[in-house]
């Protein structure tokens, strides 16, 4: 029996640039199950996304997903992409396997934590200020090569990268300092600066953007204090859940979350095309 993606829509060019598709997952023309792939609102038109791909109960655990899956990557190299990626619920073991088996690695994951209702203190000589317009000038500067280079080192050509760098920055921080939403924040210890937070307060929860401890302080506990900072925060703002993303390799951080009770919600799977 064969597998095969028959479009279920024409090509659809939305108005954020990006072009998307759904189809059918039919075997021996009998449809199974449905895609839906397109390309990145954030890394750009050479990097498709598999949006959503779901396999009917009983055609289950026969491999249509994997070829279905394959299938996508012969549609997204004739759409010039050069790069797959997905996102992937934590509890979705069965999707995590089959990319997994396709050769996707972990990029990055969601990690979120339910906050109590009491703001947590700061440990004894540690206290929180707002940014100054010079210091967020100063910090946005530094973030946005930081910000770039990351996605460097994660494979996305310089000039995507820092293309990503000024969009997502300009997208999320049209107003700067000013910016509706957005908390920023300068922890200081025994009345010095040690680090800064960057919170961005959502409908349903606060999300943190980016949280640093200047290099000379770094292993003295600061970075958790600037997570109790950002737990405070969105208790202090009615917000029940704060969440954030950690990229995969980042160990200090990854065991920094997981004791302070964050569970990860999803895993951003990523794979080149050949």
């Amino acid at each position: 029996m064969t597998t095969t993606l028959r479009p279920a829509e024409p090509l659809q060019q939305h108005p954020d640039g990006t072009r998307s598709r759904r189809y059918a997952v039919c075997v021996n023309s009998r449809p199974v199950g449905e895609m839906h792939l397109g390309t990145s609102p954030s890394l750009g038109d050479s990097v498709a996304r598999v949006i959503d791909l779901t396999i009917a109960e009983p055609d289950r655990r026969r491999g249509r997903g994997t070829v279905a899956a394959l299938a996508a990557e012969e549609v997204a190299r004739g759409w010039g992409c050069v790069r797959m990626e997905t996102v992937v619920p934590a509890a979705a073991d069965a999707a995590l396997r089959l990319f997994g088996a396709l050769g996707y690695t972990l990029r990055n994951r969601g990690m979120e934590k339910r906050l109590g209702g009491t703001p947590p203190a700061l440990p004894p000589g540690s206290r929180a200020r707002p940014m100054t317009g010079a210091e967020f000038d100063a910090w946005h500067e530094t973030e946005s090569e930081r910000y770039a280079r990351s996605w460097v080192e994660r494979g996305l050509p310089e000039p995507v990268a820092r293309a990503k760098a000024r969009n997502d920055h300009a997208r999320l921080l049209p107003h700067g300092l000013a910016t509706e939403g957005m908390l920023f924040s300068v922890l200081e210890h025994a009345g010095g600066r040690v680090g800064t937070l960057w919170l961005a307060l959502e409908e349903a929860r606060a999300f943190v953007f980016d949280v640093e401890t200047d290099a000379a302080h770094r292993g003295r506990g600061h970075g958790r204090t600037l997570m109790l900072l950002a737990e405070r925060q969105a208790v202090e703002a009615g917000l029940p859940v704060l969440g954030l993303n950690v990229f995969a390799g980042n160990t200090p951080a990854e065991r920094l979350y997981a004791s302070l009770g964050y569970e990860t919600v999803t895993h951003s799977l990523t794979k080149p095309l050949l």
